[in-house]
């Protein structure tokens, strides 16, 4: 079987998406129909069920896109041991890391280039999606090493503490100052709220401490969803009566600058944790090692 054919059927099976894996594989969308229509005849039984615009896996389709994932897996680690052999005192190969939005935006970027200049010869990715999405990537063996926020875990995946964290509510800032004293929980709560999108750790850890004041999301007035948390601070500071909540990570040069101030509000406490993460069982490669102990150590002193 061709490999490139194998990829084209994994990308599609990824991505559930003709236009989406062309886009992934620099191909037209025909020459993608072409290569799936060749493994259809070669193994003689549909691998892909197609119901107008929407594609889904036949039971041979996903037999085969777990082989597909597992040839890729094994290349990769091939790849990587032999670039070992070759230069055993360096951790060279590629690493594919994954991060949520806030870790992606506020924590990863600063240990970047401390870490390439240590390893020039690591060739460094960084997907940058809610913790839902690269739990996901993880599992399907497209990241070697992750970094997520929030409570849920799965079963199928190995956490370990990077760094401490905390949710706060803020808003745009108001001449007289921030309160003095924790705003009542029902007055914060009935301003128009600015949050983050469903499947991002920052909402779950939100909606978890409300459930546990027997609060529902649903009852309270959500004037936006967005998918990062810059577009969320750039709102507030349009929008002086909502109120969002973000990482206090992600507040230092709205803070310093008097665009947005911090809101404390009475008995709502929203502790959270970034944590590394990778698939349970699955030994990291040289350079994730690397990479994991050189985030955690460089992390204790954000700590």
């Amino acid at each position: 079987m061709s490999d490139f054919r194998l990829r084209v059927f994994a990308a599609v099976a990824r991505h559930l998406s003709f236009t989406k894996a062309a886009q992934e594989l620099f191909v037209t969308q025909p020459a993608v129909t072409k290569h799936l229509h060749e493994l259809e005849k070669q193994h003689g039984q549909r691998l892909l069920e197609r119901r107008g615009n929407r594609v889904a896996l036949t039971e041979a389709g996903r037999l085969l896109q777990a082989h597909a994932e597992a040839v890729a897996a094994s290349a990769q680690q091939l790849e990587d041991q032999l670039l070992a052999l070759r230069d055993p005192d360096e951790a060279a190969g590629r690493l594919r890391l994954g991060a949520s939005t806030t870790l992606s935006q506020y924590v990863l970027p600063g240990l970047l280039p401390a870490f390439q200049a240590r390893h020039p010869k690591v060739r460094l990715t960084l997907l940058n999606a809610n913790s839902e999405r690269i739990a996901d990537a993880l599992l399907r063996h497209e990241l070697d090493l992750g970094f997520v926020e929030g409570r849920t875990k799965s079963r199928d995946l190995h956490y370990e503490l990077l760094l401490p964290d905390e949710l706060v509510a803020v808003r745009r800032a108001a001449a007289a100052g921030p309160p003095a004293t924790p705003v009542p929980l029902a007055e914060a709560l009935a301003r128009p709220l600015v949050l983050r999108e469903r499947g991002s750790g920052t909402l779950e850890v939100l909606e978890f401490a409300l459930r546990e004041l027997k609060i529902k999301l649903s009852s309270l007035q959500v004037a936006f969803y967005f998918d990062n948390t810059e577009a969320i601070k750039a709102y507030l500071e349009a929008a002086p009566e909502a109120l969002g909540f973000v990482s206090r990570r992600a507040l230092t040069r709205e803070l310093a600058a008097g665009l947005l101030e911090i809101v404390p509000i009475e008995g709502l406490h929203l502790a959270r944790q970034f944590e590394a993460v990778w698939v349970q069982g699955q030994p990291l490669a040289r350079a994730a090692q690397r990479f994991l102990g050189f985030a955690q150590a460089e992390c204790k002193e954000l700590a």
